[in-house]
């Protein structure tokens, strides 16, 4: 029998293509993640040779994303009630689990004793207050639930500047934009950090736990390599990671 050379070779790439292109798990991440998602990455990928690819951003705009069609396998939710949300509707095909606990911190690229940080929120040389949105980001959520205990909610109104994710919020504290910012303990364990700010770690009697959980997608559901990633989430190899970075997990 004859065999068309060129066809063969045709079948074979595209055969190739295709199987690269499945490897490739598409990972939306919530922003807090933002650094932490890189070293994971790669030492899945030394592990199995698969590639990640994360989108990041606040968890509710994420939830919309991919309600409304967005192509990702896995979702990293910075809470359960988003993820759970997808679950809920028929998006993912399993109930979130909790694969890390964040922790909230208040911090400053200004050399000031946040030690009695209260005071020195309510002080009227601190005029911008960064926090993220507390609608589509969880660890704004926290925040805000940490300024109504302690009454300065409406206080400090007018100070808030609101970020739409809490990488915005890193940002505007950074570049020192703000005089102090709500944020994650991940920013200051993140080694690209070039600068390390002034911070102090909130009570966590003060707000809700911060349990961040994952689902697999319908997306990922026939795809092994996203399988492969979200067991790999829950190892102790990404656990060690998880608590370089300023995570507790379980």
């Amino acid at each position: 029998m004859k065999v068309n050379k060129t066809g063969w070779l045709l079948t074979l790439l595209l055969g190739i293509s295709l199987s690269a292109l499945a490897q490739d798990v598409k990972v939306a991440a919530a922003a807090n993640l933002q650094s932490v998602i890189k070293p994971l990455a790669a030492e899945f990928k030394k592990q199995t040779g698969i590639s990640i690819t994360p989108i990041t951003g606040a968890s509710g705009k994420l939830t919309a994303q991919a309600m409304n069609g967005a192509p990702f396998d896995i979702f990293l939710s910075a809470d359960v009630a988003f993820a759970e949300t997808l679950y809920a509707k028929g998006f993912a095909i399993n109930k979130p689990v909790v694969y890390a606990r964040g922790s909230l911190i208040l911090c400053s690229q200004k050399p000031i004793n946040l030690n009695n940080w209260k005071a020195l929120l309510n002080n009227p040389s601190t005029q911008k207050i960064a926090i993220a949105n507390p609608a589509t980001a969880p660890y704004g959520k926290a925040a805000t639930e940490v300024l109504q205990h302690e009454n300065l909610l409406t206080r400090l109104k007018t100070k808030l500047v609101y970020g739409e994710s809490i990488s915005q919020v890193n940002t505007y504290i950074t570049t020192g934009i703000v005089q102090a910012g709500f944020t994650t303990e991940a920013l200051i364990k993140d080694p690209q950090l070039k600068t390390m700010p002034y911070w102090v770690a909130m009570d966590d009697k003060l707000y809700a736990p911060v349990k961040q959980a994952m689902v697999l997608l319908k997306g990922g559901k026939h795809q092994p390599s996203a399988i492969k990633f979200y067991n790999f989430l829950l190892s102790n190899a990404a656990k060690r990671i998880f608590k370089q970075y300023g995570y507790k997990t379980l």
